[in-house]
């Protein structure tokens, strides 16, 4: 690769080294450092003239100080005359910011969209976006490839009998990439949706002959002769995180509700008369950051309702989605798998291992959870990967330098799209 440079950034520097040797160039000189007083100083080692400049930096633990080095690395490049400036960004900061979500909100991800490009990025590089429209958000080319051939090809080689496998997604938002990944395959895939749990609601948690005993003989025969009113729609309770039987009394559930509704309520006549209130639900007052995300957001306080449409008995469920940050939903869409519907095992599997805090230990423990494959988008502690025996990790490398000869020889990456039809 004449005429380029491939500068790394201090958030996975093992990342980048590996798609260094993939393309077989060394790292460019740069020096990252921080002041005294935190700010970042970034300095480019060698020329960039009229050379293709590509800056490798994902998101990490210290997501904001890598965002500032990326934005000032680009802007380095540009003053140095840089023909062309490349950020190739695996994992994307503040995706899961990409719509408002609460009341005089910030959608964040369009923020650092345009932050990329008025520090002069000329093309953006990301796997995997948390929601595909994201791509609207910029003014320049945006080349988002997919994990999914990578991720196929691991299951082919490394789950015994994966043509018998089912492929889940957890929540309905997912169902695109598992359908996608279930027709690569050419294996059969199943849908989870979990939500608040509705009073009075009859409880089905699985098919027992109970049920059918209870039927007459015509409605029987009608149910039997009916795949998704028994064999294919599984529903069970969700409390704290866990599935629990249809027996199981969640303590104070009423007593709950009435103090929520009552929090609710205060919360509301406070913000009426801008009076100064210390409720969450209070416009203007203040959340938990780690509970805003639109499909988690009530895993531990709220009892909940989890739904699995499909057939998974006497089969492997693959849990598919795009990252692995908390451990709630997917414990919960283990268990009613194993528990409820019958798997005999259940694999996660996602393209951005983030893992907050306690999460791969969480996951560790729950034995309905067989094995957890992730992919080196986001950096991990070595601690992490010596002390898990379930955490696999496929290197996606090869798939970003390709990428990145491709767009700088001028040619079509189309192929790296396409490949997922043809695994």
């Amino acid at each position: 690769m004449r005429k380029s440079k491939v500068f790394i950034g201090s958030s996975h520097p093992e990342l980048g080294k590996l798609i260094c040797d993939r393309l077989g160039v060394r790292e460019g000189k740069c020096t990252l450092q921080k002041f005294a007083n935190g700010e970042t100083s970034v300095s480019i080692g060698e020329s960039i003239r009229d050379e293709d400049c590509y800056i490798v930096q994902s998101g990490s633990g210290r997501i904001n100080d890598h965002i500032m080095e990326l934005l000032i690395m680009i802007s380095a490049c540009r003053g140095g005359s840089a023909n062309k400036i490349t950020a190739v960004i695996p994992y994307f900061p503040y995706s899961k910011q990409s719509k408002m979500k609460k009341h005089r909100g910030a959608i964040t991800a369009r923020m650092i969209a345009n932050l990329l490009t008025m520090a002069g990025a000329d093309h953006v590089i990301t796997m995997d976006l948390h929601a595909a429209q994201m791509q609207g958000f910029f003014t320049k080319p945006v080349d988002n490839l997919y994990a999914g051939p990578t991720l196929a090809r691991w299951i082919r080689l490394n789950i015994p009998e994966w043509r018998e496998a089912v492929v889940v997604s957890k929540n309905p938002g997912g169902t695109k990439r598992v359908t996608a990944l279930a027709d690569a395959l050419k294996i059969n895939f199943a849908m989870i949706n979990t939500d608040r749990r509705r009073r009075n609601a009859f409880p089905i948690s699985r098919a027992s002959p109970t049920i059918l005993a209870e039927l007459d003989d015509d409605d029987d025969n009608a149910a039997k002769n009916d795949p998704m009113s028994l064999s294919e729609i599984r529903t069970a309770r969700v409390v704290q995180g866990h599935v629990v039987d249809d027996n199981y009394e969640a303590p104070n559930d009423e007593d709950a509700d009435t103090s929520h509704a009552s929090q609710d309520n205060e919360a509301m006549y406070s913000s009426v008369y801008s009076l100064p209130s210390n409720h969450d639900h209070a416009l203007g007052g203040t959340i938990d950051a780690t509970g805003s995300d639109d499909e988690d957001e009530h895993e531990v306080t709220e009892e909940r309702m989890i739904t699995l449409v499909g057939d998974v008995k006497d089969r492997t469920a693959i849990i598919i989605d795009d990252m692995i940050d908390r451990p709630g939903s997917y414990i919960a869409a283990a268990e009613h798998c194993r528990m409820n519907c019958g798997a005999k095992k259940v694999y996660v599997i996602a393209t951005h291992g983030v893992f907050v805090e306690g999460c791969l230990e969480e996951m560790e423990n729950s034995w309905c959870i067989d094995h957890i494959v992730v992919t080196n988008t986001f950096p991990m502690s070595s601690e992490h990967r010596t002390r898990s025996n379930k955490l696999t990790i496929i290197d996606i490398s090869p798939l970003l330098a390709e990428c990145i000869r491709r767009n700088h020889y001028g040619e079509s990456i189309s192929q790296l799209f396409d490949h997922m039809m043809t695994i």
